[in-house]
């Protein structure tokens, strides 16, 4: 039987994984899915992307996109356009509505982590882990 290890690595793992899953509880009920949620981040932060690049940038197969894609447009959350010059081309935007549905999402875990972290850590531990976000999110980016 293969052990748990408990060297920096494994811990910083376990942490992460753990604070995802409780992150992740904190969501709205009934809120949309992380995928969803996923893909209006993507088109938030980049703006209009054709479906081959927001699958890739989420790292989705074509044809989950595609069926995510057509809940999230059902639901008024994204808008799809087909270019004018190759008809096989899909353009998807977040519209008015999945920008808010996003911030709402986000809006709530956001103030459970805030209140947490106050009540929780100490100030410098609050730094120490303010100061470790870009490392993180550098770390968490696909490499280029």
């Amino acid at each position: 039987m293969k052990t748990l290890h408990n060297d920096s690595v494994s811990v910083f793992l376990r942490a992460v994984m753990t604070l995802s899953r409780r992150i992740r509880t904190e969501r709205p009920s009934g809120a949309l899915s992380l995928s969803g949620l996923g893909i209006l981040g993507s088109l938030y932060r980049h703006g209009p992307l054709v479906a081959t690049q927001l699958a890739a940038e989420e790292r989705l197969a074509p044809q989950s996109l595609t069926r995510l894609v057509a809940d999230l447009e059902e639901g008024g959350l994204i808008e799809r356009t087909r270019s004018e010059v190759d008809r096989r081309e899909i353009t998807i935007a977040i519209t008015p509505k999945g920008l808010q549905v996003l911030t709402d999402d986000l809006s709530a875990r956001r103030s459970w982590l805030a209140a947490n972290l106050k009540a929780a850590l100490t100030p410098e531990e609050r730094d120490a882990i303010f100061a470790a976000s870009a490392a993180m999110l550098k770390l968490a980016s696909p490499r280029r």
